[in-house]
């Protein structure tokens, strides 16, 4: 391919600033067509993105002669459905993430990628993000030596709306595959087998204690990798904000690395001579290094770090640690 022509099947929120941008600004890649249900915002979306053509139906965007790349930024009880269609017709697939809604999904889309020869990547963006790509730089240079175990924790405070009993679909597992563990959790697990290996085993409990949507507010989790390192984590929900926390640490042999999965606080290395802080600056949209990358894969010009095949193992640990026991 020379020319990636990409057309947006869920022109929603995450498209505005995130992604929906960056596909104009790669060389050799152009938005040229969105798809929303609702055709009135379909419109608009164009309209303010400057965007040649919209649609209301997914099967036209998909048949479009112009489209040569589909982006799906649906929620995820639709990636399976919409990326199948795409890679039918011939179009390589960059699917939002959670990949889908279970390991069963995923399974089906890779099948479906095999088959037909078609690509498919997954927008587990912070595999090309300079923060993280820092993160794991240091552990290259074994700045902290071999890594003994991982510990994780990330408490969110509910959303005014949550709190008055108007959830999003984020929090409706037939929507969403489960609550904002498997928004959010799908993030740190991906990057986190980027930088050590695919985890092997994964056990967990999850509850709904504070009972203000359907899916369950509260997580904890262990989990091996195949190196042998171990890990540990916590997610809640429902705190207040002053114990809101987002932190990961990697506890090695000669020191600590710890860093934020979102709020994107400095990179901290705690040594024994002392504690070096890190800056690094984000991109004005997250997704882009990624998109580049994919962008450049279907040119023949060099690889993307987050594929189906790749995105599948963290849709495995998800359903390990939230499946009912």
């Amino acid at each position: 391919m020379d020319q990636i022509k990409w057309g947006i099947i869920g022109c929603g929120d995450v498209t505005e600033r995130k992604s929906g941008p960056a596909f104009n600004k790669i060389a050799n890649s152009q938005l040229v067509a969105v798809m929303r249900r609702d055709a009135e915002k379909a419109a608009d979306y164009a309209r303010r993105h400057d965007v040649p053509a919209w649609y209301a139906d997914a099967e036209a965007l998909i048949q479009d002669p112009e489209v040569n790349a589909i982006y799906v930024a649906t929620p995820p009880d639709t990636h399976a459905r919409y990326a199948i269609r795409a890679m039918q017709a011939g179009k390589p697939v960059y699917v939002e993430k959670p990949m889908a809604l279970h390991t069963a999904e995923c399974e089906a889309m890779n099948q479906v990628s095999r088959e037909t020869g078609v690509p498919l990547f997954v927008a587990y963006y912070r595999r090309a993000l300079p923060y993280f790509v820092k993160v794991r730089e240091l552990l290259e240079a074994d700045v902290i030596g071999p890594v003994r175990y991982v510990q994780i924790q990330l408490n969110r405070e509910a959303t005014s709306a949550e709190l008055s009993q108007q959830a999003s679909w984020r929090v409706s597992p037939e929507i969403s595959g489960g609550g904002h563990f498997h928004d959010l959790a799908s993030h740190q697990f991906d990057f986190l087998q980027y930088l050590l290996g695919p985890i092997t085993k994964a056990q967990g409990l999850s509850r709904n204690q504070a009972k203000l949507y359907p899916a369950d507010d509260l997580v904890v989790a262990t989990f091996e990798f195949e190196t042998g390192v171990l890990g540990a984590g916590s997610w809640c929900f429902t705190v207040n904000k002053e114990q809101r926390r987002d932190e990961t640490q990697l506890i090695g042999a000669k020191g600590r690395i710890t860093f934020s999965s979102f709020d994107f606080s400095p990179i901290l290395i705690d040594m024994q001579t002392g504690r070096e802080e890190m800056d690094v600056p984000f991109p004005e949209h997250v997704q882009q290094p990624l998109i580049e990358s994919v962008v450049r894969y279907l040119r023949g010009e060099g690889t993307c770090p987050s594929t189906g095949a790749t995105a599948i193992q963290t849709s495995k640990v998800l359903d390990w640690i939230t499946s009912p026991k």
